[in-house]
C-alpha cells in the first residue's frame, strides 16, 4: 500500500499498463489528473489538442494503427460530448481507447445543481457509446478501476471504455494497493463439431470466398493458409485490409471480388460484419453456403450463417484449417487464372473513376509499401476504399461504418504519434477537413509531420450530387465558400502549397515526404466521377 492522489492512482494504472502517450484537453475538472502527468514526468508523454473532438480521434489513430491501447482525457459534460464522436468511432471500429474524464464535485452528485458542466447521467451516456463505463469515487480504487478499464477493453471483441472521476477526488489522498494488469476474460472454446461442420461445407465447395474484418488481423497468417489450400479470394471492405495483401493475387479489391460473387457456392466470414454481402451488394447467390468465425455471438444473430463458430479468429481458422487437411479438398480448375483475370479487368474498369484514381496511381507509386493512409469522407477518400492497394494490416486507416465526417486529420496525428519513423498521409475533402483544421497548431506545436492532402471541389460534393440526382436539381447548403488553404496553414507555421494536376502532385508529394514535417497539399478537382457504381454495385441482368 502507498497513499497518493486519485489523479496518481489513475496514472499509475496507465504505467502499470506501458501506456506512453495521453492525448487530451486539460481543464478545470481534471486539473488533478493533468498534474500528475507532469509529475510522471518523461514516463508518459502529453498531447495536448485544440479541441476535444481532435484529442479523442487521436486516440483512435494510435489505436487503430497499432493494436494497443490508447488513452485521452477531457472535461466532462460538453468536453465529454465533443468527443463523443470519436469513442462511437472507436466503438464501431473495435479499437481499445479509454476516456479518462471528470465530474461534478462529489457533494454535486445526482444532485442536478446545475454545477460547471453537469448533465443529467454522463455516466448512462457513455455506458451507451462505449464497451463498459465507470465511475471512481474513491481515491484508492483508481488504479484497481483502470486494471479494469484494460481487461474490458481488451477481452473479446475490442472495444472502448470510459472512466469518469468526481473533480475533488482527483487530488485526495488515500492508500493505494498495489495493482497490475488483469488476465483477459477467457476466450469461447472452440466447437469442433462445428468445426467439422465447416470443414464438410468446404470440402463440397467449389468457389469459395473469404471476407475478413478487423477481427481477423491478428489471424492474418492463419488466414492466408486457409485462402492458399482452397485457392479462395480474400476480400476486405475497409478495416480488413492488409491481412492478405492486394500484392497476393488471392488479395482482392473489391470489384474483383464482385465479379466473382455470381459463382461464389461458399462464404466464409472470418472477424467481419459482412458488410459487402450483408447488405451493400444486392444478391447472394442461389444455393450459397456460409461459414462465420467470430468472437462475438451477437454477430451470428445479425447475420445467420449455415455454420456458427463463435470464438477466437487466430484459433478456429487454425483448427478449420486442419480439419479441412484431414479431409482434403479439391481445387477448381484454373481457379488461380479466373481470379488474376477478374483482378486485371477490375484494375482497368476503375480507371475510368476520374480524376481520383489518377492522383491514387501516383500516391501508391510514391508511398513506401507499409506508409500510413487515412481516409476521410471525399471523392478520393470514397475511391481509396477499392482504388488504393494496401499490402499490410493496419497501414489503411479508416474510420468505419460511423463515417464520421471530419476524423481523418486528428486521426492521421495519431497515426503519426504512434509511428513517428512511417510515413502518413490523410486524404480530406474540403469540407471534412475544415471539421477540425485548428489542429494544425498541434502538428506544429508537437512537430507530427503528417502530409495532409486537401481536394477541394468547394462543396460537400457528395451530397451536393445526391442532391441534385435525388430531388430534381435542387442543392441547399451543400457549396462551400473556403479559405485559401495555402495561406490558412502557412499561418499556423505549415509548409504547403497548391496544384491541380497528378503530374504537379507527384513532385508536391515527393517534396513533403522529403520534407519530414507537418505538410498540407491544396489540390483543385472539379467534375469527379462517382466511385458508388463499385461500392453499391447493381445486380447482374443475367442474375435471377
Amino acid at each position: 500500500m502507498s497513499e497518493m492522489t486519485g489523479a496518481d492512482g489513475l496514472v499509475a494504472g496507465l504505467l502499470d499498463h506501458d501506456v506512453d502517450t495521453v492525448f487530451g484537453l486539460p481543464g478545470a475538472q481534471i486539473y488533478g489528473l493533468f498534474d500528475a502527468l507532469h509529475r510522471a514526468g518523461n514516463a508518459i508523454k502529453v498531447i495536448g489538442a485544440r479541441h476535444e473532438q481532435g484529442s479523442g480521434y487521436m486516440a483512435y489513430g494510435y489505436a487503430r494503427s497499432t493494436g494497443r491501447p490508447a488513452v485521452f482525457s477531457v472535461v466532462p459534460g460538453p468536453g465529454m460530448l465533443n468527443a463523443s464522436a470519436a469513442m462511437l468511432t472507436a466503438f464501431g471500429g473495435n479499437e481499445p481507447v479509454l476516456l479518462l474524464t471528470g465530474q461534478v464535485p462529489t457533494a454535486f452528485l445526482g444532485h442536478g445543481r446545475g454545477h460547471l458542466h453537469e448533465m443529467p447521467d454522463q455516466l448512462a451516456v457513455m455506458r451507451g457509446i462505449v464497451k463498459w463505463a465507470e465511475r471512481v469515487d474513491d481515491a484508492s480504487a483508481g488504479r484497481a478501476i483502470v486494471a479494469r478499464a484494460f481487461q474490458a477493453m481488451r477481452s473479446g471483441r475490442p472495444g472502448p471504455a470510459a472512466l469518469e472521476m468526481p473533480w475533488d477526488v482527483f487530488t485526495q489522498r488515500a492508500e493505494s494497493a498495489e495493482s497490475g494488469p488483469l488476465p483477459l476474460h477467457p476466450e469461447p472454446p472452440v466447437d469442433m463439431d462445428r468445426i467439422d461442420q465447416a470443414a464438410e461445407l468446404i470440402k463440397g465447395a467449389n468457389n469459395p470466398m473469404i471476407f475478413v474484418g478487423s477481427g481477423a488481423i491478428h489471424a492474418r497468417a492463419v488466414v492466408l493458409d486457409l485462402a492458399e489450400g482452397l485457392d479462395a479470394p480474400v476480400v476486405a471492405f475497409r478495416s480488413g485490409r492488409g491481412i492478405v495483401g492486394n500484392d497476393h493475387e488471392l488479395g482482392l479489391i473489391l470489384p474483383a471480388a464482385y465479379a466473382l460473387w455470381p459463382e461464389t457456392d461458399l462464404m466464409i466470414g472470418i472477424g467481419t460484419r459482412l458488410e459487402l454481402p450483408g447488405w451493400r451488394w444486392p444478391y447472394r447467390p442461389a444455393g450459397q453456403k456460409s461459414i462465420r468465425i467470430d468472437i462475438d455471438p451477437m454477430e451470428m444473430r445479425r447475420f445467420t450463417p449455415d455454420v456458427a463458430i463463435v470464438a477466437d479468429a487466430a484459433t478456429a481458422t487454425q483448427a478449420l484449417v486442419e480439419a479441412v487437411s484431414r479431409r482434403g479438398f479439391s481445387r477448381t480448375k484454373g481457379r488461380r487464372e479466373i481470379i488474376r483475370a477478374a483482378t486485371e479487368k477490375a484494375l482497368s474498369d476503375i480507371q475510368t473513376i476520374q480524376p481520383q484514381m489518377a492522383y491514387l496511381d501516383i500516391l501508391r507509386a510514391v508511398l513506401p509499401h507499409d506508409a500510413f493512409l487515412v481516409e476521410e469522407l471525399s471523392q478520393v477518400g470514397f475511391t481509396s476504399y477499392f482504388g488504393f492497394p494496401v499490402y499490410e494490416p493496419r497501414t489503411y486507416i479508416s474510420g468505419n461504418y460511423q463515417g464520421a465526417l471530419g476524423f481523418g486529420f486528428p486521426t492521421a496525428l495519431g497515426v503519426k504519434v504512434a509511428n513517428p519513423e512511417k510515413p502518413v498521409v490523410v486524404l480530406a475533402g474540403d469540407g471534412g477537413f475544415m471539421f477540425t483544421a485548428q489542429e494544425l497548431a498541434t502538428a506544429v506545436q508537437y512537430d507530427i509531420g503528417v502530409v495532409t492532402l486537401v481536394f477541394n471541389n468547394n462543396a460537400y460534393f457528395n451530397v451536393r450530387r445526391d442532391q441534385i440526382d435525388r430531388f430534381e436539381g435542387r442543392a441547399i447548403a451543400s457549396d462551400l465558400v473556403n479559405p485559401d488553404f495555402v495561406r490558412f496553414a502557412e499561418s499556423f507555421g505549415v509548409t504547403a502549397e497548391r496544384v491541380d494536376t497528378p503530374s504537379a502532385f507527384k513532385q508536391a508529394l515527393e517534396r513533403a515526404l522529403a520534407d519530414g514535417g507537418p505538410r498540407l497539399i491544396e489540390i483543385a478537382v472539379e467534375n469527379e466521377t462517382s466511385p458508388w457504381s463499385v461500392l453499391h454495385p447493381a445486380k447482374p441482368k443475367d442474375v435471377g
